[in-house]
């Protein structure tokens, strides 16, 4: 598929003007990469001073760094954060030590669940953005990278072993989709 040229170019009636688009994209990812921040602290509250902990710190610190991204493009841009971000808040943590008290291999696999949606995503949305948007695409791009790195050591430390593996991440992808579309949204 070519890259478009202009972010929005080819847009029908109905669909996102840029603005709204980039606006939404920036949104979404900044409350992904909260959300994330929030899952690797419940883990690490859980799992501090296990062999896994070393792994889970390197992740964390590489989702801090995204999300100072996206907080200077909301400066930049002017775009409102997700009226959600109290529920990421919550709900991140909350998965991120319930995992971890299942164990690290299922802490592994919530990351490779996480991580599998967001790659999908990411992909998504470069996509839709064009020549014009270039900087933006090529940030997404090297997060998409950073984060199927994160699945990559997720699944080298086991995460396939983890108990009841496709329940486990079926319903951590479903409810990372959802939270995708609530955060564009809301």
């Amino acid at each position: 598929m070519s890259e478009p040229t202009e972010t929005a170019g080819d847009r029908l009636p109905g669909d996102l003007t840029k603005e709204a688009l980039i606006q939404r994209i920036i949104r979404v990812d900044h409350a992904g990469e909260f959300g994330a921040k929030r899952i690797y602290e419940g883990q690490l509250a859980v799992l501090r001073g296990k062999p896994e902990a070393a792994t889970i710190e390197h992740m964390y610190a590489q989702e801090l760094e995204h999300l100072k991204v996206f907080e200077a493009l909301m400066v930049e841009r002017r775009v409102r954060p997700s009226a959600l971000n109290p529920v990421w808040s919550a709900a991140g943590f909350a998965l991120g030590a319930a995992t971890a008290l299942l164990g690290p291999k299922a802490a592994m696999a919530c990351t490779v669940a996480v991580e599998e949606v967001i790659d999908e995503h990411y992909r998504v949305q470069s996509e839709k953005l064009g020549a014009d948007e270039a900087p933006l695409k090529a940030r997404i791009d090297k997060f998409r990278a950073d984060e199927m790195a994160h699945r990559d050591a997720g699944l080298e430390h086991g995460a396939e072993q983890a108990p009841a593996y496709p329940l486990l991440t079926g319903a951590i992808k479903a409810g990372s989709r959802l939270a995708i579309w609530l955060a564009e949204r809301v």
